[in-house]
């Protein structure tokens, strides 16, 4: 006879919970259960980690104190309890018809562990289950600014949010000092979660986390995030790649220039050329396709602020788009495309077939 488990969601604002179990091992359930609204109780034969918001109870050291006790409240919920006192819970539940739960406990070994989480392009529903586990579990959050982090009392409660975000020209935390926290949080047995924008290996610096954590001897984990470079293109109506139209694509940032050889072999490459972080150094990069050979009139579409209420497309040319990023004031964060695939982002379904059809044919003539 199989057994499945129900899932059942409970508000439990502003009712008792009692957790019976070590503070440090049920530190997260704590924290789940203040994030919610309850009234906390905890029944612990140790206090390493007391919680302020915690309100202690003793022991039970017969069943009449177990009976008494679980009468006092709500819900139970037990965390690794010893195995002389697991009886003794259940049994004083069922006497009193209280409900009783069970939650895992944490980890409490040293050190702690590094997970790279990949939050997208700042669209709460592109986060991955695997970041939303990761989030639940963790004992502190270093977050950046473009990544999603309005929600995080939500998705990571009771933890400790950190935010060492990048500012345009100025970085307040610098990621040498970034590096230094991750590992001292670690070390300090913390579930560390670090949230970035975007994919932590898609310029995000994640390599650079990943090997300042192997370094120091802690193990770390990458969760994969979806990146701008492809997500923030396909909401603004542009495919990177489209059958004999573009077969590849090309990812590359814009923070510092490229060489005029760089410039002569993306021209050669051809495909869709996808360009994070490059608004500032737009003038370099058109001019320099120009002078490589790249058609006038290759359309080139800015999207600034993907995936916010603001957000905007601006389509120009080549030769055009210096001038009309100028008029328009287009603005950082911005993701740039380059490619017969952007004439799909100003045309209806009909439109772009005949538009598409039309730019396979004059590929193929280049």
């Amino acid at each position: 006879m199989s057994h499945r488990s129900l899932d059942l969601s409970l508000d439990v604002t502003g009712r008792r919970v009692l957790i019976v179990g070590g503070s440090r091992l049920a530190r997260r359930v704590i924290a789940r259960y203040l994030a919610a609204g309850a009234i906390v109780f905890l029944a612990a034969d140790t206090y390493e980690v007391p919680h302020p918001d915690v309100r202690p109870v003793e022991w039970p050291r017969s069943p009449a104190g177990w009976r008494n006790l679980v009468s006092a409240v709500d819900l139970v919920v037990a965390v690794d309890l010893p195995p002389k006192s697991d009886p003794l819970l259940v049994a004083a539940c069922a006497d009193r018809s209280v409900w009783l739960t069970r939650e895992a406990a944490a980890p409490v070994s040293r050190p702690g562990h590094v997970t790279l989480v990949g939050g997208g392009p700042g669209d709460n529903d592109l986060l991955t289950v695997g970041a939303l586990n990761a989030l639940r579990g963790a004992d502190i959050v270093y977050h950046d600014r473009l990544g999603p982090h309005d929600l995080l009392d939500q998705w990571a409660p009771g933890a400790e949010h950190v935010n060492v975000g990048k500012q345009p020209g100025h970085h307040a935390v610098p990621q040498v000092e970034i590096e230094r926290m991750l590992v001292a949080s670690a070390l300090a047995g913390l579930t560390v979660v670090r949230l970035k924008g975007g994919d932590p290996f898609v310029f995000g610096r994640g390599g650079e986390e990943v090997a300042a954590c192997r370094a120091a001897g802690v193990s770390v984990t990458v969760i994969s995030g979806v990146t701008s470079a492809i997500s923030v293109p396909a909401l603004a109506g542009i495919p990177v790649t489209h059958r004999e139209v573009s077969r590849l694509f090309t990812v590359l940032s814009g923070h510092v220039p490229l060489s005029e050889e760089e410039l002569a072999h993306l021209v050669g490459l051809g495909g869709t050329i996808v360009v994070l972080m490059g608004v500032g150094t737009l003038p370099h990069l058109a001019s320099g396709l120009a002078r490589h050979g790249m058609a006038a009139d290759m359309p080139i579409a800015i999207i600034e602020r993907g995936f916010s209420s603001q957000q905007r497309t601006t389509v120009a040319d080549i030769s055009t788009v210096v001038t009309v990023a100028g008029e328009v004031g287009a603005r950082s964060p911005a993701v740039l495309v380059i490619g017969e695939v952007v004439r799909l982002a100003q045309c209806d379904d009909a439109a772009a077939v005949a538009e598409l059809a039309n730019a396979a044919t004059l590929t193929g003539q280049r």
